[in-house]
């Protein structure tokens, strides 16, 4: 099967493209949001195309899968045939409604009949009002990391894209709670200027040590050191290549999780599969994706805070917590699963 999809969301799309179809991205001279073409921090297979939009006119075209609104008009533009009508088309939804009105949120394409809309969590298809549009749920799945947990670091991990624009979405502004408990390592795109943000809000304290001093941030009578940089108590890494920031991951003690309002988010995902214990705020799909004895889960960020000071000095603990998740994302979030799941769904809509 020729399937048409842009390139949004790398590790999704990663995953989604190991299938076995064959998968045509556009992709433009300028490579921006509509025209990315494949990923450069991922691997993916040879069956993944580049394609101009001057050419796919001519090109054979099984189904489309849309991710965006605005990719139903750039179909009907570049394919010439309106998905949905002329050429099946699955939309898949990869948030949580943030337009203000929750619960009463209406989704873009509600009250449709000429696609499917795909969600990604059971608490997106729960929260989004999509009218009459049918909808269906295929969970994540996870090209599985090739590293495995140590964390010999007694360091925390996150993962997250524009922490300094989203703040409170994902979290950002909970990030100082935690560095006196341990340094912390920020992955992700647009991560490179968070220090310099959270510092303008406030110093950022580092872990307490020796002589009443803040590994990394200001002692006690408002002097500062020299540090090694392996003890600053944050540390931002931009937009690694996939693999080699999964190998940073699994050298870290725990992972967090501060989202506030965001759809599962895969790192999270590929963290459990390396076998990283989980501190994460009680919100969205996390609590149904992360059991008890995975990690610890909660609203209240006093409790999150504790965990991960018991995580960082207890590494029994947190290996007992990461084994249990790596159990959890192998058997819920396996690649065989979502790449099962999503060819029954794109065969039923081919055929229908």
């Amino acid at each position: 099967m020729n399937v048409l999809l842009w390139h949004v969301h790398g590790s999704w799309t990663t995953a989604f493209v190991h299938g076995r179809h064959r998968y045509l991205v556009p992709t433009t001279p300028d490579r921006g949001p509509y025209g990315l073409g494949r990923a450069r921090t991922y691997p993916w297979p040879d069956t993944t195309i580049e394609i101009h939009p001057d050419d796919l006119p001519t090109t054979d075209v099984d189904l489309v899968i849309l991710q965006r609104p605005e990719e139903i008009d750039l179909t009907e533009q570049w394919l010439h045939r309106r998905p949905g009508r002329d050429v099946p088309a699955i939309y898949v939804e990869h948030n949580t409604p943030k337009d203000g009105d929750i619960p009463h949120s209406r989704h873009p394409l509600a009250d449709r009949d000429d696609l499917l809309i795909a969600h990604v969590t059971h608490f997106n298809d729960l929260f989004w009002d999509c009218g009459g549009t049918r909808t269906t749920v295929v969970e994540h799945g996870i090209v599985p990391p090739a590293v495995e947990y140590t964390g010999d670091l007694e360091r925390l991990a996150v993962v997250t894209n524009e922490p300094v624009r989203r703040w409170r979405v994902t979290g950002t502004d909970l990030i100082p709670r935690f560095t006196p408990v341990a340094p912390l390592d920020v992955f992700g795109m647009g991560v490179a200027g968070l220090a310099d943000a959270l510092a303008a809000r406030g110093p950022l304290r580092g872990p307490t040590a020796a002589g009443g001093a803040r590994v990394g941030g200001t002692r006690t009578d408002g002097t500062r050191g020299d540090v090694d940089a392996d003890l600053l108590p944050l540390t931002a890494h931009e937009d690694l290549p996939q693999a080699t920031m999964h190998a940073e991951l699994a050298r870290r003690r725990a992972y967090l999780h501060l989202c506030r309002w965001t759809s599962l988010g895969l790192s999270l995902i590929e963290a459990m599969a390396i076998g990283m214990p989980v501190v994460a705020l009680a919100t969205t799909e996390a609590v149904d994706a992360v059991p008890p004895d995975a990690g610890v889960l909660s609203t209240r960020v006093d409790t999150l805070v504790e965990a991960a000071r018991w995580l960082v000095e207890d590494r029994d603990a947190a290996y007992r917590l990461g084994a249990r998740a790596r159990e959890v994302a192998k058997e819920r979030f396996g690649l065989d699963r979502f790449l099962a799941d999503w060819d029954r769904l794109m065969e039923e809509e081919t055929c229908a």
